[in-house]
Parts: structure tokens; sequence; C-alpha cells
């Protein structure tokens, strides 16, 4: 994808080619079907998302940092959550990237106490050590995974989801009605009601961005190149070519979300693991809810029909 992070600054600001009403007449009409009116629809674009390596996350929240000046979301304060070093909690309709840290370590064994006389023999050979069990931390950084096929897009009543010209999901917030049916549909909890609109909120993958051809802010600001940007397919082979090395190396290395399985599509945010799913917070198999859609209307259809006849039974044997 070209970037053209040096190159914007030089282009003029964009015109708006349709010109404006004259008259009073004119004026009028334009503001009554200005709202039915469609807009130019953007031509359609190679998809793009993200790759998030973890074996490179160094825990630094430059990606939320980023993300939240860039869009101008409210901090999330200073609260100790007591959760390692994470401050953040979680993802929220106010903070739409989220580090992990997940601390692996083996509980100490309790200190004996120390004995009261020490023997004053001279030690003849090396006393054996023990085996030295080193922990380690696992940091991810969290998002939206803009699923090839979002549940909550499918949940939404009012059209407020949307796909764009990049295959991202995006929510326009004054669409929104604030249902938080897409809130349900979710199975990775990425999206949440914001507490100052009631409108849901959630990444946009930089949507405005993009536009311009520029990385997104979490991707320009990692230092350690975790977050990788770009065209779906290229992210996909980069990654591969990563799990192949990490695995040469004896590092247990997965993708997770890069291919479709049974109960849900492939994902445009996915990530290169070396724990289970569930230690970085994943559902090991998510499912789509429509997949039981069909048969949730189903057994609602014949419990209907079931209580229809048992009402015409009562109805008829009453008198």
């Amino acid at each position: 994808m070209a970037v053209r992070e040096l190159e914007l600054p030089a282009h003029p600001a964009g015109v708006d080619a349709t010109p404006a009403p004259r008259g009073l007449f004119a004026k009028l009409l334009h503001r009554l079907t200005y709202p039915f009116r469609r807009g130019v629809r953007p031509a359609q674009q190679p998809p793009t998302g993200f790759y998030t390596d973890t074996t490179v996350c160094i825990g630094c929240k430059a990606c939320e940092v980023a993300c939240k000046q860039w869009n101008q979301l409210p901090a999330d304060g200073f609260t100790f959550t007591g959760n390692s070093y994470d401050n953040t909690g979680a993802l929220t309709g106010d903070t739409w990237r989220h580090v992990k840290f997940i601390e692996q370590f083996t509980t100490p064994e309790p200190v004996a106490p120390a004995p009261q006389r020490f023997p004053l023999e001279v030690v003849t050979a090396p006393v054996s050590q023990p085996p030295v069990d080193f922990g380690r931390w696992l940091m991810m950084s969290d998002v939206c995974k803009h699923c090839a096929a979002a549940p909550c897009q499918q949940a939404c009543p009012t059209g407020s989801i949307v796909y764009t010209e990049f295959a991202n999901v995006y929510i326009q917030p004054d669409i929104c009605n604030g249902c938080a049916y897409c809130v349900a549909a979710c199975p990775f909890g990425v999206i949440t009601r914001s507490h100052f609109d009631g409108h849901s909120h959630k990444c946009t993958l930089c949507y405005d961005r993009q536009r311009d051809g520029l990385v997104p802010a979490c991707a320009k600001a990692c230092p350690t190149a975790s977050i990788q940007f770009g065209p779906v397919s290229e992210l996909r082979e980069r990654a591969q070519n990563r799990v192949e090395q990490l695995k040469a190396k004896g590092v247990p290395a997965y993708l997770y979300g890069a291919e479709a399985t049974e109960t849900y599509t492939e994902l445009h945010s996915f990530y290169l693991l070396t724990d289970r799913p569930e230690v970085y917070g994943l559902p090991a198999d998510p499912v789509n809810p429509w997949l039981h859609m069909r048969g949730d209307y189903l057994r609602s259809a014949l419990a209907g029909l079931v209580g229809l006849v048992a009402l015409l039974l009562a109805f008829l044997l009453g008198g």
C-alpha cells in the first residue's frame, strides 16, 4: 500500500466539487433534498488490516497513546487495577487499543527459617544449585478483529455498522441508536457503548488516515514493528514466514485468525501467538451467532404454533 507521509503536507486542501446553490429557492430545495441524496461510492480497494506479532511486543503502550491522541479519546486515568502493569483493563468505547500483560511466573516456595547454629566444616565440593525456572511475560496489543463477516454488522438494526472500501468494519456513531445488539453479537468482546454519548465505538482502523494514504496511528507509533499494517494478503504471507522462523528456533508459534474455521471467518486483524488463545483472553473457537439463527427461528415458530394450538384447545374445551 502506497504511503504518502511526506507528500501529504504539500498537497493543497481538497475543494468540494459540488457548486453551492444560488438563490433562495435553490438553497431551500437543496436543504430539503440533501439528506436523501446518495454520495458517490468510493472505489473498492484491497482489504487492509493488522498483523500483530506478540513475540516482539515490549508493552510500551505507544499504540494506546497514539490511538487516543489521534482519535481524541479521553484518558483512562491512573487507577491501579492490580493486574500487572495493565491500567487500561479492557477494550471500551473510550479505549480502542489495549495492551495486555500476561505474567507466567511460578509461585516461589516459602522460605524456611534460618537455623540457629551453622556447621564449621569446610565444604569440599561445590553445592549443587537447583535449576532456575525462568518466568515470562506475554504481551499483546488487542484491537478490533475487523472480521471478514462481522456478527456486529449483521446484528445492527440501523445500518450503522458498514464495511469501508478497505473491507474494514466501521461504526457510524451518528446513526447508532445505542441498542447494544452489536455488543452482544461480538464473540471477542470488542464493542462497548461509550459513557458520554451512549453510542457504540471501536477501532476504525484509522479510516481517515487510510483515505489519505497514511499508516494507522498505532502501527506508525509501534517501535518494534509488533503491529504491522498493510494488505491482508501480504500480511498473511509475512506472518507465515515469521512462524516458520520461530518454529525453526523451537518456539511454538502459530497464527490466530489468519484462516477461516468451520464456525468463523478469517480476521483482518490477526495475531501470532506462542500460547493457547485463552491465555491471551481470546476464544479458542469463536462462533458466529448467526449460524444458530435458523434453528432459533424454527424453535420460535414451533413454540408459537404450540401456544396457539393450546390456546384454541382451551377456548374450545372450556365451552
